[in-house]
């Protein structure tokens, strides 16, 4: 199983974007996945909020704290056996082995923020059968990450257990969900759902949304949450690169 997973959120520059994203595409990531215990990457591109369809009900919190970094363009994902594979070494500590020029590249991020999850519960979505990438994260990923008063928190893990997560089982479009638990970062948890491609996420995620009979209990839950900056990312993926049909 695949159920450590590292995470890095990050802005890029305009100018020198092109050369970062060829050196992470074609050197950095090859050469993390050489790594004991690594068994998949995939880097995406957040999608602009105008393209997304959100519910202009329920209120969703960002967090103010001036401490938490503000990055969340691209999502760089690592998925391991387990999450002390990212403790042993550390993020911080690889990066400061490589290679001056490696260092120059990493350097270009800013806003980076960083979180070590392992996942705490995981369901399949009808797509997961035909779904032929293994565990490799699907074409578009949509990734919450929030933390809440320890009072609010068992309302929180039983909306999941008892209604999200086994709703996303029967959501077209879906290949997985995963419900992530902090190691180390900011974010004390994490939603991630997988899905075909943008276009089903936008389309299925809508009708879940509109049907919702649990509509006051959703909104209860979600306003008890406060989100990391750009919290839910949507994500279409640039590495692997996605197949065509």
């Amino acid at each position: 199983m695949d159920s450590g997973i590292w995470a890095t959120w990050c802005n890029l520059p305009v100018e020198g974007r092109d050369e970062y994203l060829s050196w992470l595409h074609g050197s950095y990531i090859p050469g993390m996945l050489k790594r004991p215990g690594y068994l998949w990457a995939a880097h995406y591109a957040s999608v602009g909020e105008d393209r997304i369809p959100r519910r202009t009900t329920g209120r969703k919190i960002t967090t103010t704290d001036i401490m938490v970094p503000r990055g969340d363009r691209y999502i760089l994902l690592f998925g391991a056996e387990h999450s002390n594979i990212f403790g042993d070494p550390l993020p911080e500590e690889i990066h400061a082995a490589l290679p001056a020029a490696d260092r120059k590249m990493l350097a270009m991020r800013s806003g980076e923020r960083v979180n070590i999850f392992t996942e705490a519960a995981r369901v399949e979505g009808p797509e997961a059968k035909s779904y032929r990438d293994g565990m490799n994260l699907a074409p578009c990923i949509q990734m919450g990450t929030f933390q809440a008063r320890w009072q609010d928190e068992m309302e929180a893990l039983k909306w999941y257990a008892q209604w999200r997560m086994p709703a996303m089982t029967k959501l077209a479009g879906c290949v997985r969900a995963r419900k992530l638990a902090s190691v180390a970062g900011w974010a004390k948890q994490s939603i991630l759902y997988e899905f075909l491609n943008f276009d089903a996420r936008n389309h299925f995620i809508k009708e879940h949304e509109d049907g919702n009979a649990n509509r006051e209990w959703t909104d209860k839950v979600i306003a008890a949450l406060t989100h990391a900056p750009g919290s839910a990312n949507v994500g279409e993926r640039l590495w692997p690169p996605v197949k065509k049909a």
